[in-house]
């Protein structure tokens, strides 16, 4: 079918091409993070189904993932308080573990290395938030690993999936997370920053080579659609937020506040009970003492001090974190880091004072 011109979506996919990693020239709309990665999940399923290699039917991921709430996409999930409930009616997927830090590397790039080589003829693809797992508390890990698991997916043709949905649009520096190890993903998913947080939209990118495989017979088609893919009034705002980005040079003007957020949170490193402050891009996280995991409360005391002063902080168990807008004013910035500050050490140290 021919669309027209001033056709929101057709427009958008155009222009979201334009910005995306190289090779990606394909996109299928949804309406969510969740049901982006769901897609890019149900895309590589049905590729290998109908390719010639209907046993490709498990998933390789990192431990303490998250990639959405829906029931595909829970399979892909290493956080157990969301898996658990699921566990027996899940798609197969088994969880590496990322380089949290320098000496994990040789380990992490081994068993990743291993567990595709051992396991390529079953797996339809390899799906990971590049660089930061948000959910698992703001966890960053080089981005080398990616590198690495670009080579062996390539070695031995398994589909790597980039879960762009909170790294993407910028938030970790560059365009994408992926840009970090200089790599594109076979899919990318991408929502969130995409759509301004302001509608039910998102995008899953996808190779020729995977568009190729849907071609033929009606019955070789992606038979997937929500009542909101691809909704035009959704597609206008992702289009004004992709004009607002080069506009505005919003990539250029978020560099001094991410380097504003790197600095406070240094300095917050040294509070008492405070460990691994880190940033990247537009996150500041640090780690409180006690209990951890997505459960432990330690960080509500933190909410409840930081929206005592005017701020809405949502912790991610111990963890303490920030991802502001990249437009950000640099009064609000300093604001709202004076007010982590605050709420940190009363929190910490049981005062109240202003």
């Amino acid at each position: 079918m021919d669309f027209p011109a001033d056709y929101g979506a057709a427009e958008l996919a155009g222009a979201v091409c334009a910005v995306a990693p190289e090779g990606l020239d394909h996109v299928f709309f949804g309406d969510n993070g969740s049901t982006a990665v769901e897609i890019a999940m149900k895309l590589a399923l049905q590729y290998w189904a109908q390719n010639g290699r209907p046993e490709r039917r498990r998933f390789v991921a990192l431990e303490e993932a998250f990639h959405g709430e829906t029931l595909g996409v829970t399979a892909l999930g290493g956080v157990d308080v969301f898996r658990r409930p699921f566990a027996g009616v899940l798609l197969e997927c088994l969880h590496v573990p990322p380089p949290r830090e320098p000496a994990d590397a040789d380990r992490a790039f081994a068993s990743l290395s291993r567990t595709i080589v051992e396991n390529a003829d079953t797996l339809a693809a390899v799906v990971f938030e590049p660089v930061v797992q948000g959910a698992a508390g703001m966890k960053f890990y080089d981005p080398a690993f990616l590198r690495a698991a670009r080579e062996v997916c390539d070695q031995h043709d398994v589909f790597l999936v980039f879960d762009e949905v909170f790294t993407g649009y910028g938030r970790t520096g560059p365009m994408w997370a992926g840009e970090h190890a200089g790599v594109s993903p076979d899919i990318l998913c991408t929502a969130k920053g995409f759509i301004g947080g302001m509608l039910p939209m998102s995008a899953t990118l996808a190779t020729t080579r995977i568009f190729d495989g849907f071609l033929g017979d009606s019955e070789r088609a992606f038979y997937y659609g929500h009542t909101f893919c691809g909704n035009p009034l959704g597609a206008a705002i992702a289009l004004e937020v992709l004009s607002v980005y080069e506009d505005e040079k919003i990539l250029a003007r978020a560099r001094p506040k991410a380097d504003r957020i790197a600095a406070a949170f240094a300095a917050m490193g040294d509070l008492p009970s405070v460990s691994n402050a880190r940033a990247l891009g537009m996150i500041g996280a640090l780690d409180l003492a006690g209990d951890a995991g997505y459960l432990a409360d330690a960080g509500w005391r933190v909410f409840d001090e930081a929206r005592e002063r005017g701020a809405y902080l949502r912790p991610l168990g111990n963890v303490v974190y920030i991802a502001p807008p990249l437009n950000i004013s640099d009064a609000d910035l300093e604001e709202l880091l004076g007010i982590v500050r605050e709420s940190v050490e009363a929190a910490t140290q049981g005062s109240r004072a202003r």
